[in-house]
């Protein structure tokens, strides 16, 4: 009583003084964008959406009813940290806090305290930023061995508590929940979604991107976000990327960060001011290992592109958008909008010109030298926020079939192509979000089934935009999958002639029906001792405590090397190490193109070549530093 007593002469208080202290600025982006973050800015407390339940009427319309969409900034000062978010790393913890709004005489400082026994230890005090309201800590010199608990607090009262994982680095097994796409259209708490993860007990979740669609009001919508799933987030490491909708555009080609005066942005760049996409990226992305070269873009815009090793799976997390092209005006229209088409009779080639973009050279580079580095690492794997294929027919709405995509990273097909055949060089699978329809695929590069498996997750609630696998002819394609309950499996071109192997598909049985919307989450499982990966794909209302709900189709099991489908042809001498489970590099002499770099299990590896001619191999133990094979020739295979 006496705590809720003083919380709530608090809350008076605080609400009498910040009416007459000087507030947050009431336009942190200027006369140019004065929508934006209009919810947690200024006199925040005096928003309609802001008013404390039961103390007016304000903001009601001539109805009566209540504000729709945002959720109430204004609470308790004793709950005024939101959630945390987590990440640690060669020695290095970062950890972000998001608070509630402040008001004008509130402290900014955060502290953040770590456990020793039964003390409670300083660790650090940091400024709460405005805007967006967040705190971000790094602690250097980090023993990822144990398991450490933390507290941050603000103020008297407020504090929030969680624990930092010890890497799990001793698990034969690394669990990964895969997300994305949480509609603002379905208000209130995801309780099935956030009970079954508990039962699954991932080592890390990633969410893919679209946390939220509240386009102008990022931190509100964050917050209600954040508020879903900090029962998870604070006791696991979590990867955050923010997409499109998270910046406040329905699209998005970065073009290197340039200024769009279109808000869908066909022509490329960022629509709104450049500090709100940091706020964003800062909000989401901070407690992320630091960026691989931080850079940033035109306009000042940041980067995050970077990895993340956890239980010795090495984690690359690219930012799929930022430096791609846009469509407009660079090649022709051939559909109701500039990234959109529906001609079938189009050259596939007239869209994939020189000078476009996807990745950009910044995160191949970064691809590249990732791929070579094998320090902690077992097993790789790719995260990003859309998928490198169109596997889909059918977009919006059932009668609604569309060609192709370009808002994938199906397109430019070059683009593509370069980074699939990054991610195949390491044997490494892609997990991504974006397309609320999931699908488990193989690429093709080449040929079908010669490059690397990927997962797009479900929405976790599909009301925005919903998508269908399905193919016109209403037939499996070549190869189909054997014993697949589902008809349209095998080889299929996507609209701009990427070749792809379909394996698996949710499609929506009906989208006003919540139960049959395909709704759900992916489970991501990377087997260190048989060196295998198992997508699952759980309905949202998944019953996982009695193991039902799993969409027809899933689960899977693919072996790592299987990520690399070329036709073997040739071999090369077997190789033999002092360590055991080295690194491999192969490297083909007539053109240094390096064939795939991995690490083997045990104490010898036989490499194998797709053609014919003379090859170098180099071993180490995290890096192929050392000449094993110098100019040898491949023998063929009988």
């Amino acid at each position: 009583m006496k705590r809720s007593l003083f919380a709530l002469t608090t809350i008076i208080s605080l609400l009498l003084a910040g009416t007459l202290a000087q507030a947050a600025p009431a336009l942190p982006f200027g006369e140019e964008f004065p929508m934006l973050e209009k919810a947690s800015s200024g006199e925040w407390w005096k928003q309609p959406t802001n008013q404390l339940e039961g103390t007016n009427s304000a903001g009601k319309d001539k109805k009566g009813r209540a504000p729709k969409r945002l959720i109430n900034l204004n609470v308790p000062r004793e709950d005024v940290i939101a959630f945390t978010l987590y990440t640690q790393d060669r020695g290095v913890l970062k950890l972000s806090a998001q608070l509630y709004p402040l008001f004008a005489d509130e402290s900014r400082e955060v502290l953040l305290e770590l456990k020793n026994g039964d003390q409670w230890k300083a660790a650090a005090t940091e400024e709460v930023l405005f805007p967006g309201w967040s705190a971000h800590f790094r602690i250097e010199d980090w023993d990822g061995t144990k398991d450490v608990a933390y507290r941050v607090s603000h103020g008297e009262n407020a504090i929030y508590e969680g624990l930092i994982r010890k890497d799990p680095i001793d698990k034969d097994e690394i669990v990964v929940g895969s997300l994305s796409c949480d509609s603002s259209r379905t208000k209130g708490d995801r309780p099935s979604i956030r009970k079954n993860l508990l039962i699954h007990d991932p080592d890390v979740l990633f969410f893919a991107g679209d946390q939220t669609y509240h386009h102008t009001e990022h931190t509100a919508g964050w917050i209600e976000w954040g508020l879903r799933y900090r029962e998870l987030t604070k006791n696991r490491p979590t990867i955050t990327i923010p997409d499109d909708h998270d910046i406040g555009q329905g699209n998005l080609w970065g073009q290197g960060g340039r200024k769009t005066e279109i808000v869908q942005g066909h022509e490329g760049g960022y629509f709104y001011h450049p500090e709100y996409v940091n706020m964003v990226q800062r909000q989401q992305t901070w407690h992320l290992p630091d960026a691989f070269d931080p850079t940033p873009v035109d306009q000042g815009i940041n980067v995050y592109y970077t990895n993340l090793r956890i239980g010795g799976i090495d984690f690359a997390i690219l930012e799929d958008r930022k430096f791609k092209s846009g469509p407009s005006g660079k090649i022709p229209e051939m559909g109701p909008r500039p990234d959109h088409i529906n001609d079938p009779a189009y050259d596939r080639s007239a869209v994939d010109l020189p000078g476009l973009v996807l990745l950009g050279d910044r995160q191949l580079t970064f691809l590249d030298e990732w791929g070579q580095d094998w320090s902690g690492a077992e097993m790789k794997a790719v995260l990003s926020q859309t998928a490198f294929c169109g596997a889909v027919h059918i977009h919006g709405q059932p009668d609604n079939r569309l060609l192709a995509d370009l808002d994938s990273n199906a397109w430019p097909q070059t683009g593509r192509n370069k980074a699939l055949s990054a991610i195949r060089r390491v044997w490494g699978t892609h997990l991504c979000g974006d397309q609320h329809l999931a699908v488990a695929v193989q690429h093709g590069i080449e040929n079908w089934g010669d490059g690397p498996f990927a997962f797009t997750n479900p929405a976790i609630v599909n009301t925005i935009y919903g998508r269908w696998w399905h193919p016109e002819d209403e037939k499996a394609g070549p190869n189909p999958l054997p014993d697949s309950p589902l008809p349209w499996t095998g080889e299929y071109e996507d609209g701009l002639g990427n070749k792809i192997t379909m394996l698996a598909y949710a499609n929506p049985e009906d989208r006003t029906d919540e139960k049959k919307r395909s709704d759900g989450y992916g489970i991501a499982r990377y087997n260190k001792v048989d060196r295998t990966i198992t997508f699952e794909c759980w309905d949202r209302y998944a019953d996982v405590s009695e193991g039902k709900g799993q969409f027809p189709g899933w689960p899977m099991t693919i072996k790592m090397e299987d990520n690399d489908g070329r036709e073997v042809t040739h071999t090369l001498p077997e190789v033999t190490f002092e360590e055991a489970d080295s690194v491999v590099q192969v490297i083909n002499d007539a053109d240094g193109d390096i064939l795939y770099t991995v690490r083997a299990k045990g104490d010898s590896f036989l490499p194998t070549v797709y053609a014919p001619g003379k090859y170098t191999v180099k071993i180490g133990q995290d890096k192929p530093e050392t000449v094993k094979l110098e100019g040898v020739d491949a023998i063929a295979v009988e």
